[in-house]
């Protein structure tokens, strides 16, 4: 447990780092623009990447089921750093979930769908 809290605060850590660049601190943008921009509420950059491995597992884990496993982990180990106040959107992890669930159910059962690519 005390590892998992490591882990998680670790995880936190890495998401305030700004890999793009910081826009707030560009002169040409008002204070008040700066104000609201940090009010407004952003996108959990984890809930993102755990919707697209989602898609990956339910695409792919029928075949390969590491996969979903993978994605199922990292999606609910990664949910954990959602913070209700700074973000707003806790759906991408919930699809992340659902659809590594959908992916690892269809590899235990043999399923398969066919997919056009």
């Amino acid at each position: 447990m005390k590892t998992f809290k490591k882990l998680i605060a670790f995880l936190n850590k890495l998401k305030e780092i700004d890999i793009w660049g910081d826009d707030n601190q560009n002169e040409s943008v008002s204070d008040k623009k700066r104000d609201y921009m940090d009010r407004v509420p952003t996108q959990n950059p984890y809930g993102l990447v755990g919707l697209i491995l989602g898609g990956i597992a339910f695409a792919f884990g029928p075949k390969y089921g590491f996969i979903p496993a993978i994605s199922l982990i990292f999606c609910i180990v990664t949910f954990f750093t959602f913070d209700k106040e700074k973000e707003d959107n806790p759906w991408p992890f919930y699809l992340g979930i659902v659809l590594s669930l959908i992916g690892l159910s269809m590899f235990i059962s043999g399923e398969d769908h066919h997919l056009i690519l």
